[in-house]
């Protein structure tokens, strides 16, 4: 029997929905269906459907009363956040919704089986018209990495702290991973996995792709993969342990995006001479692509507005540096004078980077860190070198950051995988293209 999963859909001082059909609140087993709202006052959450206010503790529990006939509305649900497509949606879910008390605010969380939730999450983070090799690919790393989390859930339930930086003197290391969700299993964001509900309907080969691998995901060693993926490795996937926390999973690995090593480079791009010959360059790889009708398959409207992802530029002013420090970061050096890479992953991507200043320097990582460290959202990745602009009395007047990729880069790259899927690869050579040394098993 397939599992039920929670998944954190929005965050705010009030939840306004929609029950379409009849809903349980299980608390009083009254049935209702129409508007509702739950607002977070004083501790207390007053719950209403239409103009009546419903007696209701903490957690407000609502289940449907015919899975298949009933479904719910939330209104400005909050998608892309911090990223530059932030903005807000209403979006409908099947499934049961549970308001709870969360950090000062509410938080409205889906409950739902896995395999409707994967049908979601496939459309979501891609164009549901993607090659079956690339559905049924993805299928089986999101249903993996999903299981993944469960069972890290019930990790972090038992002895000792889940530690997400190393903080010393003059320098900050932060990763970014499952320290935020203790109360549901996955959030909706890209943070986790991106869900929308049946907002972006699944089409017939989506449905396909995940019923014909209900069920199966990725293992090593006799443990399900923390599968990865991010939109564009860039040419080169990056370790894990370079992004998170410091455990190697050998299948999360250095693989060349490629069938082999690009011609003219040295594909191990974790010096400075190597980095900025192959982040300035153009190697050959699946992700290496301007094809649109493969981009269409990945993208959805909102990523289009992205157009350079395998190689960018982005130019930052003295003043916007400083001003990006102080507002991300807590960081006051004076005038910039160096961005230093200290340290570099399998994929070229900056771990720890050194920021000089007038009034002292500090060091920080790992790669998300930077990237939000040097952008108003978040940088397209760390694979970048740094090029100081005009000077005045030894100070730059700004940088010009080159880079490579569009996200993490571990595992799975969605763009060079769309590509492989073009191609014909059939899924099991895409997962075994990224996920060296995995393999499937059908676990329900």
């Amino acid at each position: 029997m397939q599992p039920q999963i929670s998944v954190g859909v929005l965050f705010s001082s009030q939840v306004v929905f929609n029950l379409n059909g009849r809903y349980r609140h299980l608390e009083t087993g009254i049935e209702f269906e129409g508007p509702g709202k739950a607002v977070f006052e004083n501790g207390n959450i007053i719950f209403t459907i239409g103009n009546s206010q419903v007696s209701s503790g903490i957690p407000v529990e609502l289940e449907p009363v015919s899975y298949a006939k009933s479904c719910f509305d939330l209104r400005n649900v909050t998608i892309g956040i911090d990223f530059h497509w932030e903005r807000k949606e209403d979006q409908r879910f099947k499934g049961g919704l549970r308001i709870i008390a969360e950090n000062g605010r509410l938080a409205a969380i889906n409950v739902l089986p896995i395999e409707d939730y994967l049908i979601s999450v496939i459309s979501s983070e891609m164009s549901a018209s993607s090659s079956p090799g690339l559905l049924r690919a993805h299928a089986v790393i999101s249903r993996s990495w999903l299981m993944a989390q469960k069972e890290k859930n019930k990790r972090l339930q038992g002895p000792g702290k889940y530690v997400t930086s190393i903080e010393k003197d003059g320098e900050r290391i932060r990763w970014y991973d499952r320290e935020d969700h203790v109360n549901f299993d996955v959030c909706a964001d890209d943070h986790c996995q991106r869900y929308q509900g049946i907002t972006r309907a699944g089409t017939g080969a989506v449905e396909e792709a995940v019923n014909s691998t209900s069920g199966m995901a990725l293992i090593y060693d006799g443990n399900i993969c923390d599968a990865r993926y991010s939109k564009c490795c860039g040419g080169i996937s990056e370790r894990f342990e370079n992004v998170w926390e410091p455990e190697i999973h050998p299948y999360l690995t250095r693989v060349v995006d490629n069938p082999v090593d690009p011609p003219g480079y040295d594909a191990r791009p974790d010096n400075e001479e190597s980095a900025e010959k192959w982040i300035l360059g153009n190697p050959e790889a699946f992700c290496n692509t301007k094809s649109l009708f493969v981009l269409g398959q990945v993208l959805n409207d909102y990523d289009q507005e992205t157009t350079d992802f395998f190689r960018w530029t982005v130019k930052i002013t003295q003043e916007e540096l400083q001003g990006l420090l102080k507002r991300k970061a807590d960081l006051d050096l004076g005038d910039i004078t160096h961005l230093v890479p200290l340290e570099r992953g399998s994929s070229g991507r900056i771990i720890r980077l050194r920021i000089e200043g007038t009034g002292g320097s500090m060091i920080i990582g790992k790669e998300l860190e930077i990237r939000k460290a040097l952008s108003d959202s978040h940088l397209y990745s760390s694979a970048f070198v740094v090029e100081n602009d005009s000077l005045n009395n030894g100070v730059p007047s700004g940088f010009t950051i080159r880079g490579a990729g569009w996200g993490h880069g571990v595992g799975l790259c969605q763009i060079g995988a769309a590509v492989m899927g073009s191609g014909g690869y059939p899924y099991t050579d895409i997962l075994a293209h990224y996920f060296p040394g995995a393999r499937l098993e059908k676990f329900y």
